[in-house]
């Protein structure tokens, strides 16, 4: 399970490897403060959804769930993007509440972000990717938190380096996104170095 996170979180990072949810990734990466905040709201939905999501598509929508009242032919897999949205929907619907109400300075320095986290393609890509990899619900449980630690970790780091390269002598047509290209792209190659890393 060790060997699942470390991969889920830096060797098959969502952002730096699939390149999901770049949108809010390079947009609320300014700050740190912001960044953090956004990291751990991505950490805690994509922590649930993923085992929520996967207990959905194991008993209720896979070949053969219903067999136990008698159906066993049905597939209700087409209908998986639907179920996990809907799930990530409420989550962040909940998120949203409890941010309003216990930490507002967060809420509000979040903003129009915490809603899109919703469509954030890293949040379903993490469902997708469990459905696809036939993962069970030890192993989604482990794959949610460590994609989500990923993410986090990689919106922090990005969003540290841009603070100092406020103050850094840049070629005026690399200031702002073109230079947070260039170091997602470093980031990148540094995250891919884990693919090869096996633990004991």
């Amino acid at each position: 399970m060790i060997d699942l996170f470390v991969q889920s979180a830096f060797a098959d990072n969502l952002a730096l490897t699939f390149f999901l949810g770049l949108c809010t990734f390079l947009a609320v990466s300014r700050r740190v403060e912001t960044a953090v905040g956004l990291g751990i709201a991505l950490m805690a939905v994509q922590s649930i959804t993923v085992p929520v999501n996967y207990l959905i598509f194991a008993y209720l929508l896979s070949p053969g769930a219903w067999s136990w009242m008698g159906f066993p032919e049905i597939d209700l897999t087409f209908l998986r993007f639907i179920a996990f949205i809907g799930v990530i929907a409420a989550m962040v619907q909940i998120l949203e509440m409890v941010l309003d109400r216990y930490m507002p300075a967060l809420y509000r320095a979040l903003g129009i972000y915490l809603p899109l986290i919703t469509v954030n393609c890293a949040i379903l890509g993490g469902s997708l990717f469990m459905a696809e990899r036939h993962y069970d619900f030890v192993q989604s449980a482990v794959f949610g938190v460590g994609s989500g630690f990923g993410w986090a970790l990689a919106i922090i780091g990005l969003a540290a380096l841009r603070e100092r390269l406020v103050y850094a002598d840049l070629p005026d047509g690399l200031k702002g996104l073109g230079i947070a290209f260039i170091v997602t792209g470093l980031m990148s190659m540094g995250f891919s170095a884990f693919s090869g890393v096996n633990l004991p």
